[in-house]
């Protein structure tokens, strides 16, 4: 890659000094030399060339009086490239369908921005400091496809 076109700065956010391009996927290497990409640096969904921060979908998630916590992954799509995935735990005794879930956040956000699947879980899978363990969230989504 040369750069991003008419946008120097952004070339130079991704391009070290010494030509190396900095994607923000972090992966490893097997013994056979195989490369896996296995996570980002930047929790961010590419929706159809759009960028989706998780976290604001959380948020809105959140303020829906049935839902108690919440955690949005990219699940890799054909046409898109990646959609957004919620995991839902509902509040005891609320309910809700992933429908009416899924319209609430559609109606606070831009088209590229709405959740198109939906899963209810018992809980979200956090790290001892409180962080969504989006790897778990990814890897169950992988052993369920």
């Amino acid at each position: 890659m040369q750069g991003y076109l008419n946008n120097p700065e952004a070339t130079h956010e991704t391009i070290d000094g010494e030509g190396w391009l900095h994607t923000g996927d972090i992966g490893r290497v097997d013994e056979d030399g195989y490369w896996f990409i296995t996570d980002r640096l930047k929790e961010l969904i590419k929706y159809k060339g759009f960028q989706v921060a998780p976290a604001e979908l959380e948020a809105i998630l959140l303020a829906h009086p049935a839902i108690a916590d919440s955690a949005v992954i990219p699940v890799p799509d054909i046409e898109a490239g990646e959609i957004p995935k919620a995991f839902v735990v509902l509040k005891t005794g609320h309910e809700a369908s992933a429908e009416e879930i899924m319209k609430y956040v559609s109606d606070q956000v831009s088209t590229y921005k709405q959740i198109r699947m939906l899963e209810f879980i018992d809980e979200i899978p956090k790290s001892l400091s409180g962080k969504i363990l989006r790897r778990v969230l990814r890897d169950r989504e992988e052993a369920n496809a």
